[in-house]
């Protein structure tokens, strides 16, 4: 495996390796392991049921993105049954992906173009890293036991998969560790395709085989013969099945399997599709302004512009009305911002802009970004000192980003297009 990635080191560029390895990695974040049929089940029937009821609760609150509830109710799960390696991932995926939300790692937009790489926004804190590795290592050896006992286990190969899976996005997401990755990446892929060997019918392991397959069907023809040498392969056709499969079933991982299926047909301009996708998760979820979000942007990408925009004022009226607790919907007036923006609707751009200052506790970068594109509005508007208070305050939140270079450059000379 080494003298394989040394050679794919050499041919393949950072950059395109991590979008090989990130676009998979990033949404295996919501990936739920899969409730092994062979695991040591509760003591009694009652006790089955109360865990069963535990266990739909915690799923509930994960994709209604209350991931402290979810934290809790898995950690009990975990406790009643401390010798499962599913009970084990469940609680490391959800506090993994508690852990990139907190970061601002999680924005679908990043991921929906050639660059797939989601940079997250802020460091981990390290307690959380610590907790990470913990519970890999518990993982893995409660795995490593059941696969000597029986290695064609395909509940411990699933398992062991999954944790791979997690790990992988660990390495790369939190730790940056690209190579470290793909190993990690490699192997849950591996795990799951001997899964299906062993039982064609395990459909939830199709979803780390299909997503796989999508993305190195994707790749020019030069980087597949480069990943190829550490036995990457597959095409977008298979992919978009094998995700097919999975949403369509009643398994754990039906909702990951949709998350998935519409980026890619997303990324197929299969706009229509993908939003049918995310109409239903929205209407099943509530709570998680992030699919009617990504129904609006999708509206946004077909070319329906009043409706998109239509659709990211109920996101923001939604929150302001309390559905979505304190969770980041102010994220829905940037993207109204930017569609009318793109409409040189400049005065209407301005006004969404501001609106996220009203936000009780907006994301800070969120937040100054916003302040730099509503100057640029009034720079077009041609509202010089309007433009100069915010740029101003760009300066004020956060001296040394991105932003705030621009709106050096702005005070010197005003923005135009």
């Amino acid at each position: 495996m080494q003298s394989s990635l040394t050679l794919v080191k050499r041919f393949v560029q950072p950059s395109t390796l991590s979008c090989l390895v990130i676009l998979w990695l990033s949404l295996q974040a919501a990936a739920q392991p899969h409730t092994s049929a062979g695991s040591t089940p509760p003591a009694t029937a009652a006790a089955s049921a109360e865990h069963d009821a535990l266990l739909d609760d915690a799923f509930d609150h994960f994709y209604n993105l209350d991931y402290d509830r979810s934290i809790q109710e898995f950690e009990k799960v975990l406790d009643r049954r401390p010798t499962d390696p599913s009970a084990v991932n469940h609680l490391l995926s959800t506090i993994l992906m508690c852990e990139l939300y907190r970061m601002g790692a999680m924005n679908s937009g990043e991921y929906a173009n050639d660059s797939f790489i989601g940079q997250a926004h802020r460091t981990a804190d390290p307690k959380v890293k610590e907790r990470i590795k913990q519970l890999v290592d518990r993982a893995e050896s409660l795995e490593e036991q059941q696969l000597k006992s029986n290695p064609n286990s395909v509940d411990a190969l699933y398992a062991r998969g999954v944790t791979r899976a997690q790990f992988a996005l660990y390495t790369a997401l939190v730790e940056r560790a690209w190579f470290s990755a793909l190993r990690n990446a490699v192997g849950a892929r591996r795990d799951h395709e001997r899964v299906l060997e062993l039982d064609p019918n395990y459909v939830d392991a199709k979803l780390v085989v299909g997503t796989h397959n999508y993305v190195t069907g994707s790749l020019p023809w030069s980087v597949k013969a480069a990943v190829a040498l550490v036995g990457l392969s597959g095409t977008k056709e298979k992919g978009l099945e094998y995700l097919r499969q999975v949403a369509e079933s009643s398994g754990e991982n039906s909702v990951d399997a949709k998350v998935v299926l519409s980026l890619f047909l997303r990324r197929e301009h299969r706009y229509d599709e993908a939003r049918d996708i995310m109409h239903d998760l929205a209407a099943r979820y509530p709570r998680n302004y992030l699919f009617p979000l990504e129904e609006a942007n999708l509206l946004r990408a077909g070319g329906h512009g009043p409706e998109a925009a239509a659709a990211y004022r109920k996101v923001w009226q939604n929150g302001r009305e309390g559905k979505y607790s304190n969770l980041h919907y102010e994220i829905a007036a940037w993207g109204l911002g930017e569609l009318l923006r793109s409409q040189k609707d400049y005065a209407g751009a301005a006004a969404a802009f501001e609106l996220i200052s009203e936000f009780p506790n907006p994301d800070p970068e969120t937040l100054q970004k916003a302040n730099l594109a509503a100057g640029e509005m009034y720079d077009l508007l041609q509202k010089r000192d309007l433009a100069m208070k915010k740029y101003q305050i760009v300066l004020a939140e956060n001296a040394s980003s991105p932003p705030a270079e621009q709106a050096r450059k702005h005070i010197r000379e005003a923005y135009r297009e």
